[in-house]
């Protein structure tokens, strides 16, 4: 697993989140243009109000469709593969694939290009980066729905123009035994025995994901709160720095199995692939800090010029329902309803078991895409002058 990341600056694919974590702050207004919605064909259910459609009325709408195009979704991330396959099998559809590596980017601009289209090249449904949802809004690309389990939902538009789908945690990846106590919290990170021995799994003034290892730290020492967490994380890291335990160099699976980087700090999905990728070659402990446990979600849509809004609808009934969060997480893609779920004891056993407590991820912090932005801006100007000196 590469760990350069590309410059947000630049269109990334959807494997290249894997390393950035796909945050990148979008600076559209999130004032929403009302998207054209396809007319309501006779004797086929209302899509104008936005509400759930019944199963029995929108299984028969969609097989009447019969076909799904979707977009950036490779079957190797977060179990789509097995998702979309399943979709096929039980509702007797076909599913068109356009460009898996697609990036969110990508994935807006093809709705742009085919809004007069009904043809193979126009999504029906898309998923973005959290970032993104901004502009999808403001430019009228994505209709209004709301699934039946929407209530379950924590990180959504309320209007019903974008619902987070699964997200991650940045977790703390331990090499075991070399490690010998796993450290429980942000504060732990500064002790004496992990001197020489955390890294991140990017570069702050390149990945997301690094720049929300610093504001989970933030807010794991402001107690939660988000506008004191960018420089109270700039100062944790600084003393990192000073204390000689944070190693400036980019992790990666390669690092890790040579036991470079004893400690790493990456969102949960990619720690948990890890240990099972490098099969004990070391063993690898994954621990949900205490305190500063920060989301990192990616959210659905529907175009606003679906060619097939009812498949795509019944894409996300699917999706976002128990079976479809549950595929999410056989990936190790933590469900957005995950909490939901483990309270009505619908996570199966053996699947809960490889993952860290449910528990765990009940104080998650979502952040908002204005939040977002705000904390990336104000960390990565700062990061060289606050931790080193410069």
């Amino acid at each position: 697993m590469s760990s350069n990341d590309r410059p947000l600056s630049r269109k990334i694919s959807r494997r290249d989140f894997l390393k950035v974590g796909a945050l990148a702050g979008a600076t559209a207004t999130l004032a929403a243009c009302a998207p054209k919605v396809a007319e309501t064909t006779a004797g086929l259910p209302d899509l104008t109000s936005g509400n759930s459609i019944p199963l029995d009325q929108l299984i028969p709408a969609a097989q009447s469709e019969g076909q799904l195009t979707t977009i950036a979704l490779p079957h190797d991330w977060a179990n789509y593969g097995e998702i979309i396959e399943t979709y096929k099998t039980k509702y007797n559809m076909t599913i068109n694939e356009l460009n898996p590596d697609a990036g969110s980017s990508d994935e807006l601009e093809a709705i742009r290009a085919n809004k007069e289209s009904k043809g193979p090249q126009a999504p029906d449904v898309i998923d973005i980066g959290v970032g993104h949802t901004a502009t999808a809004m403001a430019d009228g690309l994505v209709a209004k729905y709301k699934v039946a389990d929407w209530d379950t939902i924590p990180m959504k538009d309320p209007d019903g123009y974008w619902w987070a789908e699964y997200y991650g945690v940045l977790v703390f990846e331990v090499i075991k035994p070399a490690i010998a106590n796993t450290p429980q919290d942000w504060e732990d990170l500064l002790k004496p025995e992990y001197k020489g021995m955390v890294a991140m799994a990017g570069d702050v003034l390149k990945s997301n994901q690094s720049v929300q290892t610093v504001l989970a730290a933030g807010l794991s020492r402001t107690g939660g709160d988000f506008e004191k967490a960018p420089e109270a994380g700039l100062q944790f890291w600084k003393e990192m720095n000073e204390a000689g335990n944070f190693i400036p160099v980019i992790a990666d699976q390669g690092k890790i199995a040579q036991g470079e980087t004893p400690i790493v700090i990456e969102w949960d999905y990619l720690a948990l692939a890890n240990r099972d990728a490098l099969a004990g070659n070391p063993d690898l402990d994954i621990k949900v800090p205490t305190t500063g446990v920060l989301a990192g979600p990616y959210a659905g849509g529907i175009s606003a010029y679906a060619p097939h809004p009812y498949a795509a609808r019944l894409w996300w009934e699917f999706v976002m329902s128990d079976e479809g969060q549950l595929l999410y997480l056989k990936g190790y893609a933590h469900p957005i309803r995950f909490n939901d779920m483990a309270k009505r004891g619908v996570i199966p056993a053996d699947l809960a078991a490889k993952l860290p407590p449910a528990e765990a991820y009940e104080k998650a912090f979502f952040p908002s895409v204005e939040q977002l932005t705000s904390s990336k801006a104000y960390i990565t100007e700062n990061w060289r002058k606050v931790v080193y000196g410069e």
